[in-house]
Formats: C-alpha cells, sequence, structure tokens
C-alpha cells in the first residue's frame, strides 16, 4: 500500500514540474514577443520621426533658395549649419552655394550629385578638407573657399574641366597644390594669398589661361626662372613676402601691367625691367633698396596727393631707380679706368 502511494506522489510531482516548466518557458516566449514588439516600434517611430525630420529641414532649406541673375542659388549667411544634411541631396537642381560664417566644418561627398552647380562659394567657415568627389563636378566654374582651415588640396580637383577662379585665400597651414591642377586649361584667376608658401607652386606655371594671381602674404623667398611661361598673366600680388631679388625672365612677362612688390626685401631692381612698357602700376614699398632715390618735387593740388603718394613707388622712381644705379655703376667703371691709367702712367 505504502509503494502505491509513493508511486502517485512522485508521478504528481512530475507532472506539476512539467507544468511549471512549460509555463515558465511559455512566460519567457511572449516576454521576448512582447521586447521584438516594442524594438520594431521604436524602430519604426524612430524613422518617422527621421522623416519628420528630414522634412523640416528640407523645408527650411527651401526658404534659402534664390534666382540671383538666372541662376538658383542656396544662400545661407551667419547661422549654424556645421554639417550639411542628406536630404539637400533634394536640391540638387542648385547651380550656386552661397554658404558664409555658418561654422561648416566639411564639405559633404554627395557634392558630386551637383552636376548643375557652377559656384561653390564657402568663404569664412570651418572647412578643414576638399572631398575627392568634387573633381567629378565637370561643369564648376568657381570655386571659393577663403578664409577656412583647409591644409590639402587633392590631385583630383584638376577633373574639374570648367574651373575658371580658384580662391584659397587664409587658410594659414596651406603650403603646396598638386601638379596635376596645370591641366586646368581655363582657370583665369587664383588668389593664394595669407598662407604658408614658400615657393610657386609649379602647377601656376604650366595654367595657359592665368590671368590674376595673389600669392601675398606668404613666405616666398624667390620666383622661378621660368616665370615668364605665365604669358597670359597681368595681375600679380607679391607683397609682404621674403623676395631679395627678381629673376631676370620677369621682364619677358608681355602681358603683365600690374606687379606689387611693397613690403620684401628687394635689394635691386632689374635694369631690364626699363624696356617693360606694358607695366602700368608697379610698387617697390617698403624694400631695403640699395639706393636712395627721391623723385624730384613738383607742384601738385591737394586732391592729387594721394596719386602723388602712390607715384612716388611706382613706375615713374622705379625707372629714376635704374637710372640712377646705371649712373653709379658707369661712375665706378669710370673711376676704375682712371685709376688703372694712373697706374700705368706712374710705371
Amino acid at each position: 500500500m505504502m509503494v502505491g502511494v509513493v508511486v502517485a506522489c512522485s508521478s504528481v510531482s512530475s507532472i506539476k514540474a512539467l507544468w511549471e516548466t512549460r509555463i515558465r518557458k511559455r512566460r519567457e516566449e511572449q516576454e521576448e514577443e512582447q521586447k521584438r514588439r516594442l524594438t520594431r516600434g521604436g524602430a519604426t517611430g524612430r524613422l518617422c520621426v527621421g522623416v519628420w525630420e528630414d522634412r523640416v529641414t528640407l523645408a527650411r532649406l527651401k526658404q534659402k533658395l534664390q534666382t540671383e541673375d538666372g541662376r538658383l542659388v542656396l544662400r545661407i549667411e551667419q547661422e549654424e549649419w556645421k554639417t550639411l544634411p542628406g536630404c539637400l541631396i533634394q536640391l540638387s537642381q542648385v547651380q550656386e552655394w552661397q554658404i558664409h560664417r555658418t561654422g561648416l566644418l566639411k564639405i559633404p561627398h554627395f557634392i558630386s550629385s551637383f552636376q548643375n552647380l557652377l559656384v561653390l562659394d564657402l568663404s569664412r567657415n570651418g572647412v578643414t578638407e576638399i572631398p575627392k568627389q568634387i573633381g567629378k563636378l565637370t561643369g564648376l566654374r568657381e570655386l571659393l573657399l577663403s578664409y577656412n582651415r583647409i591644409q590639402f588640396v587633392p590631385e583630383e580637383l584638376s577633373g574639374c574641366d570648367s574651373l575658371e577662379r580658384l580662391e584659397l585665400a587664409m587658410n594659414w597651414d596651406l603650403h603646396e597644390l598638386p601638379d596635376q591642377l596645370g591641366t586646368l586649361s581655363r582657370l583665369q584667376h587664383v588668389d593664394l594669398s595669407m598662407n604658408n608658401f614658400s615657393h610657386l607652386p609649379a602647377c601656376l606655371l604650366a595654367l595657359p589661361a592665368l590671368e590674376w594671381l595673389d600669392m601675398g602674404g606668404n613666405c616666398l623667398q624667390d620666383l622661378p626662372e621660368d616665370i615668364h611661361r605665365m604669358e597670359m598673366l597681368h595681375t600679380l600680388w607679391l607683397q609682404r613676402n621674403e623676395l631679395e631679388k627678381l629673376p631676370e625672365n620677369i621682364t619677358r612677362m608681355r602681358s603683365l601691367d600690374t606687379l606689387v612688390l611693397s613690403s620684401n626685401r628687394l635689394r635691386h631692381i632689374p635694369p631690364l625691367m626699363e624696356d617693360m612698357s606694358n607695366l602700368r602700376f608697379v610698387n617697390f614699398r617698403d624694400n631695403p633698396l640699395t639706393l636712395d632715390v627721391t623723385l624730384p618735387s613738383r607742384e601738385a593740388a591737394a586732391e592729387d596727393e594721394e596719386e602723388d603718394d602712390r607715384e612716388m613707388f611706382g613706375k615713374e622712381f622705379m625707372l629714376m631707380y635704374i637710372q640712377e644705379a646705371r649712373k653709379r655703376a658707369y661712375a665706378v667703371l669710370n673711376m676704375h679706368s682712371i685709376n688703372q691709367s694712373d697706374d700705368e702712367s706712374s710705371e
């Protein structure tokens, strides 16, 4: 009898344990299912929020669109946009970006989607690099990135075949350009002022259409001997550098009409510059020139004082300096000849 009772109790305990296990497993499955539902619901919620935010941002960007001179322009001034949202791609018909003083840190890689872009002006921001994708903008005419923090220019920029204007002034640590940029056959205007260039980039000499170049405020110590290769150049700004002399071949730059050399370390003016009839304006102010040359005084009305001040270190000054240097050289030669004759006579 006792054996039967034990067997019955054992069976009841087994059945109870089995049901408890099933109940616990079922409860765990329900909890897991609930978690999955919550997760799916959260993802869907976040997706909905993301879509809503994109729509708001896109609507905000559309308010920045303007039509100027027949071009569709995106203009953002003095608002915080450290990054540009991906939804901007939906405005790929924009032809000109004017984004200034926004704190923008980078040019988005999706810039290559803007095949209608003619002008990319991101001056006065915090941009640190130019993405390689920019080379796909074959119709881009102007790239203006002055007053940023760019340290490196990618060779892919040479893919912008239509580029006519490149401005990279005041990027401080920028000190070189890739040789590949010499293939930009339409590039006419280059501003590299207030950077850290110690020499004139070789690619500039190869640009066939270059007309205007500003390299003032760098640390140039000399100019290349073949500077005359820039045949179309008419304006050259070299103020506030460390130039001690000018190459003779600068006199072969037949298109040059404006040459600014103020605040360098020049001690001489090449005599052959006297024949540069095309030169309209030249400035040698604040250079330690060897000769002390003063232009003859002349009567001038008060309104002409500013012009006289500019001319004081202009072309008239240059010509007079060369003439004075020539006179002194002849005087030294004559004195040497006289001394030599006296020596021969005494013998």
